[in-house]
Parts: structure tokens; C-alpha cells; sequence
């Protein structure tokens, strides 16, 4: 049942758009889990090396990159982020407020 679930989040995951980036909360609250942010973060870590689902897009609630230990080198989220246009200092995104991206009732 969790792999089912999974899915799921990758598929809302896929939806982020290019140079904009979520929280596992926003994620969660979407898919009606409020409070299931962490099953959002689990699914993140699990991912390992898929590139089909953009995991770097998916922060904690205030833009750091808290599942950076999850990617190749702890670099590498800061690193994709930065490749879309994304401002990072000191592990956080600048200015979230107006890169984030909320899943809207419409997508699924």
C-alpha cells in the first residue's frame, strides 16, 4: 500500500514546474494527508537516482533543502535548483514565497 501511495506523489511531484519548487506539506495537504508530510519526505528518499521525478523541487515548509542527504553528494539538490534559476543561500531558497508552486485541486 505505501508503494501505492508513492506513486501518487511522484505523480503530483512530475507536475512542479521547471524553476519552481513545493513543500512536502503542500504535497500532502493536496492529496488530503494533512500532517503527512513525512510520508511525502519518505517518498522522496526513496526515489535514489530517478531523474523522472524532480525530487530537488520538493522542500520543507520555509525552503530549505532538507532532503539534500538524500541526493549523490549533498550538493546536488542546490545544484539542480540553481541550474532552473533558483537563488539558494545558506541551504534555503530566496525569496520562496514567489517560487513556490501549490497543486491545485485540478491537476489529478
Amino acid at each position: 500500500m505505501k508503494e501505492n501511495k508513492f506513486e501518487i506523489i511522484y505523480e503530483v511531484v512530475k507536475l512542479i514546474p521547471r524553476g519552481r519548487a513545493t513543500s512536502y506539506g503542500a504535497i500532502a495537504e493536496y492529496l488530503g494527508t494533512k500532517g503527512g508530510a513525512r510520508l511525502v519526505g519518505w517518498a522522496m528518499n526513496a526515489l535514489m537516482k530517478n531523474h523522472e521525478v524532480p525530487a530537488h523541487r520538493v522542500v520543507n515548509r520555509n525552503g530549505v533543502l532538507s532532503g539534500k542527504n538524500a541526493f549523490a553528494t549533498p550538493t546536488t539538490m542546490q545544484e539542480l535548483l540553481e541550474s532552473e534559476g533558483i537563488e539558494i543561500f545558506d541551504d534555503k531558497i530566496v525569496n520562496f514565497k514567489e517560487v513556490f508552486w501549490s497543486p491545485s485541486k485540478e491537476l489529478l
